[in-house]
């Protein structure tokens, strides 16, 4: 199994957070996995993304041609790397701003309002997490009880505070699909 992904949206929405969590919890659960940022200029405002190759197998590129799954947090990611998704895919997507009448008609898209489900637990700060549950029901990349189980490992002691909400924002998104 080599599944590749990318994760886009504008900087600060946590698409790099979202990646970096499923690179952890696969590695954690024994798998190959390869993890490419893209900063530059898009941090703040603009569109960021981030690559995430996971396999059973040592990895031999980190780039992500062909991709079998995308998440587009906002309509420029949606516009940009759909074209690359391969035939068949799953393309996630933030219903809550991102118009997906222009999708191509081979792919799959998942419309999920992050952004509402977000507001539901008393922040739009975690509609990162709420996308990241919904990927995982769709995509099964990784395991869902694994990373519940193995949160605060995987997201870092400095995120321990936020546990809770993070858990509800998985839950919320999870349950969705």
């Amino acid at each position: 199994m080599l599944t590749k992904t990318i994760f886009s949206g504008f900087g600060g929405q946590g698409v790099l957070s979202i990646g970096f969590t499923v690179a952890n919890a696969a590695m954690y659960e024994g798998k190959y996995v390869t993890y490419l940022p893209s900063y530059g200029v898009e941090v703040r405002g603009g569109t960021a993304n981030c690559t995430v190759v996971v396999s059973d197998e040592e990895i031999a590129s980190p780039v992500a041609s062909d991709p079998e799954f995308i998440v587009a947090m906002n309509q420029p990611s949606f516009v940009r790397f759909q074209s690359i998704l391969q035939s068949g895919g799953l393309l996630c997507v933030n219903s809550s701003i991102v118009d997906v009448t222009s999708a191509r008609s081979d792919i799959e898209v998942l419309s999920v309002p992050t952004s509402e489900l977000a507001e539901k637990l008393g922040t739009i700060k975690v509609a990162n997490m709420v996308m990241l549950g919904a990927f995982i029901k769709a995509s099964d990349i990784i395991s869902y009880d694994f990373l519940i189980k193995n949160l605060t490992e995987i997201l870092g002691e400095g995120k321990s505070k936020l546990i809770k909400l993070n858990k509800d924002a998985l839950e919320i998104g999870y349950n969705y699909v």
